[in-house]
């Protein structure tokens, strides 16, 4: 679908960290991606990584711990968590671990039938993996 009628034609979201390096690495190495537009003009620093697709779910407090009991088994995450679809689960998993993620819970089904696995990334924002049971989904 064309996003040219669209009133917003991307999302993009910022995070601010101590530790700029860190979660560059953590990012670019965990999930595979190089950036598509760097800074660092003397003023600071910052790179945009091409997330794909994006949206915005919003939830009231009730959903947020229905899918924090599901992903984590207790309401784990707060105001905001990345939820990221990967082909391959385990090796995004695996990637992101190796660059410093934390193991929030081991991947389970979901009752719609996905594969979640909840990570944190090493500033503590949580991140859901989830790569969708229908192979049709997954090429979107």
């Amino acid at each position: 679908m064309s996003n040219t009628n669209l009133p917003i034609h991307e999302l993009r979201v910022a995070i601010t960290t101590p530790d700029y390096e860190r979660l560059v690495n953590f990012y670019c190495m965990g999930l595979g991606i190089e950036p598509a537009q760097i800074w660092n003009n003397g003023q600071g620093k910052a790179l945009i990584l091409d997330m794909g697709r994006a949206t915005l779910e919003i939830f009231d407090e009730t959903q947020a711990g229905t899918i924090d009991q599901i992903e984590a088994e207790k309401r784990v995450s707060g105001a905001i968590r990345f939820a990221l679809q990967v082909p391959d689960l385990n090796a995004a998993m695996e990637r992101l671990l190796a660059n410093g993620a934390t193991l929030v819970h081991a991947p389970v089904v979901t009752p719609w039938g996905d594969r979640n696995v909840r990570l944190q990334d090493p500033d503590g924002m949580q991140i859901t993996l989830f790569q969708p049971s229908n192979k049709d989904e997954q090429a979107q």
